[in-house]
């Protein structure tokens, strides 16, 4: 069986990435895990204090088109393996982050020198992101 380009739904798309760029924002705000990723990943408040200064815009938009291009492949998935419950969706975004995402980010840690807890950190955000994207996708 090859795999099919299959019809998306556009609205599900946008919206999982949406709310994949809400749970980023909540996740690293000051109030859980922003303090910690900033000393985890070398960044000090004076540098964070300039980027947003210098604007964000850029970043935003590319971390938005990062999104979509994530909520369209696990669509892609989705309408492939026929999900069709929230659970079911759900499943798919959390076997694509555990095969794809968890396994080659992992790179950084063995051979880049990035702490585990980064790694950690950094996963757990992805890993929020991708079973909310898949159960928006099949939910919609």
């Amino acid at each position: 069986m090859a795999l099919q380009i299959v019809p998306v739904n556009y609205v599900a798309v946008v919206v999982a990435a949406i709310a994949s760029m809400v749970i980023g924002f909540l996740y690293y705000s000051p109030s859980l895990f922003g303090g910690k990723w900033m000393k985890l990943a070398g960044i000090t408040k004076k540098e964070a204090d300039k980027a947003m200064k210098q604007g964000m815009a850029k970043t935003l938009v590319l971390g938005f088109i990062t999104a979509l291009v994530m909520a369209w492949v696990i669509a892609m998935i989705i309408g492939n393996v026929g999900a069709a419950t929230v659970t079911e969706g759900a499943m798919v975004g959390f076997w694509a982050w555990l095969g794809f995402v968890a396994t080659f980010s992992y790179h950084g840690v063995l051979w880049g020198k990035q702490p585990h807890s980064l790694w950690t950190l950094q996963n757990g955000n992805n890993l929020i992101s991708m079973v909310v994207i898949g159960a928006i996708i099949a939910a919609l």
